[in-house]
């Protein structure tokens, strides 16, 4: 039986040899990861489409926003002049989000691609939450529109999990990305400071540490890894590793790789390096701690994200800090926040993009 050190040893070869035949074998045909990547991540057309063809592209537009894990926590109802986005509690992640706190933040993100993706079709949404269905409902009626720079970055933005560039925003794109992440519901805090990313940094690290010696964190993250690409598009949903930097290999050693070398000093070691080449961090707090609020926290979240695109800024989740719930006052206190409940941590700056993630086809999330 191989023993650990011949492993250490040996791994990164089988590693790298696995990812070389994985990327020699996807090729270029229809059903390639490449292939199926681009024809979602698309600007589709905006005439000529009748009335289900049109709700089925607002839908896809929906789908692009991220969530949790990339589990697509969501489906669509879709009725003559709206589309109701509700719940999928199937895909929850009751470990990382006992109080489906991040499930209903990505509603809102694909509540906000959906009113964006609207008005470019010449349609006006507007968002309600009905707290008896736990759902958003968004109301569609013509008005006057047409492509904005916001659609367009939908099939741009990406949560880009990797180092930047380090250098500093200007003042005038620190000033649009708190425009578009603030609004009466929900606080924006941007820190920009060394000092204050080193301090977000502590507390990373410490989320971090505690969730990765939890067995039960890591079983659920493993869950929604997809090592290979053929994985990947088979299920359409969860984070594909190459998205994150990582080796593409078979499910199976992937599993193996990610047991022997993902651990609480590698991980946070590799946080520290993407959280010091950062240009800084925003934490979004709504005002209240209820499933409205955390809708609109999506909302403003995407606006930001999508802002930061049409900017050629990345931003990332730093979250542990605000999912591990005894960390949660420590941080909100630190950061000033007193006794309000921080919502998202996001690392931003300037870098380049990563492979894709995918999702699921639209009439898979259709009730």
């Amino acid at each position: 039986m191989i023993d650990r050190r011949q492993f250490m040893v040996a791994a990164p070869a089988v590693v790298a040899g696995s990812s070389l035949l994985s990327a020699c074998s996807s090729g270029e045909d229809e059903t390639s990861y490449e292939a199926v990547s681009n024809r979602l991540w698309r600007l589709g057309a905006r005439h000529g489409l009748n009335d289900a063809a049109l709700m089925t592209e607002l839908v896809r537009y929906a789908t692009l926003a991220p969530s949790s894990h990339n589990t697509q926590c969501w489906k669509f109802r879709v009725e003559p002049r709206a589309i109701t986005l509700l719940p999928d509690y199937d895909r929850r992640c009751p470990v990382v989000d006992p109080d489906d706190h991040h499930l209903f933040v990505s509603l809102g993100c694909a509540a906000e691609n959906l009113i964006q993706a609207g008005l470019a079709f010449g349609l006006r949404g507007d968002a309600s939450f009905d707290a008896g269905g736990d759902s958003v409902r968004v109301a569609l009626a013509p008005a006057a529109g047409g492509a904005s720079p916001l659609f367009e970055a939908i099939v741009e933005r990406q949560c880009t999990r990797s180092e930047y560039d380090s250098r500093a925003l200007s003042t005038e794109d620190l000033a649009l990305l708190e425009r578009a992440g603030s609004t009466d519901r929900v606080r924006m805090l941007l820190l920009t400071e060394r000092p204050a990313i080193e301090q977000v940094l502590e507390y990373v690290v410490q989320g971090n540490t505690s969730q990765l010696n939890d067995p039960a964190f890591v079983a659920e993250l493993k869950a929604w890894i997809r090592f290979s690409r053929s994985d990947a598009v088979r299920r359409g949903d969860g984070l594909f590793a190459a998205a994150s930097g990582n080796p593409v290999v078979p499910a199976w050693l992937g599993s193996v790789v990610f047991d022997w070398f993902v651990t609480a000093k590698s991980e946070n070691d590799k946080y520290a390096k993407q959280l010091r080449s950062s240009a800084g961090v925003a934490v979004f707090v709504g005002q209240a701690q209820d499933k409205a609020h955390w809708v609109e926290v999506g909302r403003a979240y995407e606006r930001f994200a999508l802002t930061a695109t049409t900017l050629g800024i990345r931003n990332a989740f730093v979250n542990q800090p605000v999912e591990v719930a005894s960390l949660r006052p420590q941080f909100a206190s630190a950061v000033g926040l007193g006794g309000l409940r921080p919502d998202l941590v996001v690392r931003f700056g300037r870098g380049p993009m990563l492979p894709r993630s995918l999702r699921r086809p639209v009439s898979a999330v259709l009730v």
